[in-house]
């Protein structure tokens, strides 16, 4: 199931931007205010829950600086990645889009597409915000 949030600008550089978001204490002000859990597991890794999702943990798996975050789930469970893309578009701002990848059976991704679509949504809409 692929699935991808619409471009927003975000006020700070491609640079500051990749720095934020590299940071995994710094998810927490971009989540959904659904959120009813948010955790640092480590340095690379965090651990969040939505309101009626389960609880999920990502982790920073690949980067490239500054334009390419790779943040993949770590249960076998829920075989997705979340990657981040920014572009710059000036000294003090840039673009970013968020792109969902993930693997699971035909029942799960009808279940599981809307919740996901929107919660994407919300993440793009809140690093724009920053």
């Amino acid at each position: 199931m692929e699935l991808q949030s619409d471009k927003v600008t975000v006020q700070k550089s491609q640079q500051e931007l990749f720095n934020f978001l590299t940071d995994v204490k710094n998810y927490e002000q971009i989540m959904p205010e659904s959120k009813e859990k948010f955790e640092v597991i480590s340095s690379d890794t965090f651990a969040f829950a939505l309101k009626g999702m389960p609880e999920i943990a990502l982790q920073i798996k690949e980067t490239r600086e500054p334009e390419y975050i790779k943040l993949g789930s770590t249960s076998d469970k829920f075989d997705f990645s979340l990657d981040v893309e920014i572009e710059p578009l000036s000294e003090t701002q840039s673009q970013a889009q968020l792109f969902f990848h993930g693997k699971f059976n035909t029942m799960m991704a009808m279940m599981v597409k809307g919740p996901l679509k929107k919660f994407i949504g919300n993440l793009s809409e809140n690093v724009a915000r920053l």
